[in-house]
């Protein structure tokens, strides 16, 4: 193997060092790279291609479902944070300040965006007049700074990370919780129909909700390594900021009241958790519904045979290209094929076709599947047909993988030690009974770094899934006392 091979390979293994060869991951497919301040990274072309596919699937739900974009500052006075006192004890620890402009200090401090709700809540009680104005639904995609990371990981956790954040004011508790599972549906969508990652649906515990909210949902994935990602979170906000802001409306009655507001946001953690569950040793793994390149056509050629492979190759990129396929057609001269197979590897290319004269004069194409390597030759013949089905195939096959992952690692205890074991062993989900109070979880977490990620839904009949009927009622896990609430306990990225 060439030195330049080996440069271009991943060196470590998931298995054994899953931080190490994640890292490589992300510098060698180019999707990111390390700023020069601490905490920060630098996006690169792929890595934002993967982004806007994210925003795209978003997009589109959101505007079907009456959300419109918009852009608020980034620089929030700190008068509108203390306005909500939740948010300011909430977030305060982690908020950038601006103190200076040029050379003059400044007379109010300005706070670097950690979320909006304070600086979109005056403007929407500005908008807010009549129950004609409701529902109103806004959303902007923008990056927040929260100055809490200590290690970078990209895209999992950075100082500065992008995200869309949506927020919402309607006339009553019933529009905003239609709301808030709206776009709970529309998260749980993206991540199981377009990133090929199975969630789980639940709340957060009371401790752990946003700072100023009634309630906040989450959809949580599970990574190969045992450990939980917080995928998107939808908040019910209630009253809190509506009575902090003065969003209120005349009713039809022509009645003050006072509006309920949400918000609902999904970071570009959702790039890091993609990285996480579907790629190997070789390098990335995507599915071909949000891989910047779906198809990679590598032309194999030998100088009498050039001109009528490349011919060849050409034409079939044409007919991908003309049906939407994301192709590309590798006729570079510098590199041989091996090379190319190693590097549409190691991008996450989903597919490759493989031409070489054999495949030119039979009229066929070789096509082989990045995630397994399995190979199939077809016919030229409706081989925008093939490469569709193949393409489908290749998202199935990692869906199915990670779906099988998810359920085998959720599992049941019912003491501390059984908790703890089960989670220094297998990692995953842990299912317990739970009396709500946080020194049940601070004795877990402390212990083995695991923290209630999740508690189930109410389901449709109104009653909580979260609550144990009174004859079924259980005693808590870690401390035996009755058990009133589902905990899931995992660690956590």
């Amino acid at each position: 193997m060439s030195d330049e091979s080996q440069e271009l390979g991943i060196t470590e293994t998931k298995s054994h060092k899953p931080g190490e060869w994640y890292a490589e991951v992300v510098q060698k497919a180019n999707l990111a790279d390390y700023a020069p301040m601490g905490g920060f990274i630098v996006t690169k072309p792929r890595g934002y291609a993967i982004w806007e596919g994210i925003q795209d699937a978003l997009d589109t739900r959101f505007k079907e479902t009456g959300v419109d974009n918009v852009y608020f500052p980034l620089f929030i006075p700190e008068s509108f944070l203390e306005r909500e006192k939740d948010v300011v004890e909430g977030f305060d620890p982690e908020v950038a300040w601006v103190t200076q402009g040029g050379h003059e200090e400044l007379e109010e401090r300005l706070a670097v965006r950690p979320t909006s709700e304070s600086i979109i809540a005056p403007f929407m009680a500005d908008w807010t007049r009549s129950h004609r104005d409701l529902p109103l639904r806004i959303n902007q995609w923008c990056s927040v700074v929260r100055w809490e990371a200590t290690e970078t990981k990209p895209f999992f956790r950075t100082k500065e990370f992008m995200w869309q954040e949506g927020h919402t004011a309607h006339a009553d508790d019933e529009g905003a919780w239609e709301e808030v599972w709206t776009r709970l549906d529309q998260y749980e969508e993206v991540y199981e129909d377009v990133l090929a990652i199975p969630v789980l649906r639940g709340k957060k515990p009371e401790h752990d909700k946003f700072p100023g909210a009634d309630t906040t949902t989450t959809v949580e994935a599970l990574m190969p390594d045992g450990k939980s990602v917080q995928g998107a979170t939808s908040h019910n906000l209630g009253q809190s900021f509506a009575d902090a802001f003065d969003i209120t409306f005349a009713d039809e009655d022509e009645e003050e009241q006072t509006a309920y507001t949400t918000s609902w946001g999904l970071s570009w953690r959702a790039i890091g958790a993609l990285i996480m569950t579907h790629s190997d040793d070789q390098g990335l793994v995507l599915p071909p519904t949000i891989a910047p390149t779906q198809v990679a056509i590598v032309p194999i050629w030998q100088a009498d045979t050039k001109d009528e492979v490349l011919e060849y190759s050409r034409e079939i990129a044409d007919d991908l290209e003309a049906a939407g396929v994301r192709v590309e057609l590798d006729d570079r001269d510098e590199r041989n094929p091996g090379f190319k197979f190693n590097e549409h590897e190691l991008n996450g290319v989903p597919l490759r076709l493989e031409i070489g004269p054999n495949e030119a004069d039979d009229g066929e194409v070789t096509l082989v599947h990045r995630p397994d390597s399995e190979k199939a030759v077809a016919d030229r013949e409706g081989i925008v047909d093939t490469v569709e089905d193949h393409l489908d195939e290749i998202f199935d096959r990692l869906y199915e993988t990670a779906e099988e992952n998810l359920e085998e690692n959720v599992r049941e205890a019912h003491s501390p030690e059984d908790i703890l074991g089960t989670i220094g062993k297998h990692g995953g989900y842990v299912k317990t009974p739970w009396c709500g109070d946080q020194a049940c979880e601070e004795a877990i977490k402390e212990k083995i770094a695991a923290e209630i990620v999740m508690q189930p839904l109410e389901d449709e009949g109104g009653q909580s899934a979260g609550e144990v009927p009174e004859p079924e009622r259980e005693e808590c896990g870690v401390c035996g006392e009755p058990a009133d609430e589902i905990a899931y306990f995992a660690k956590s990225y």
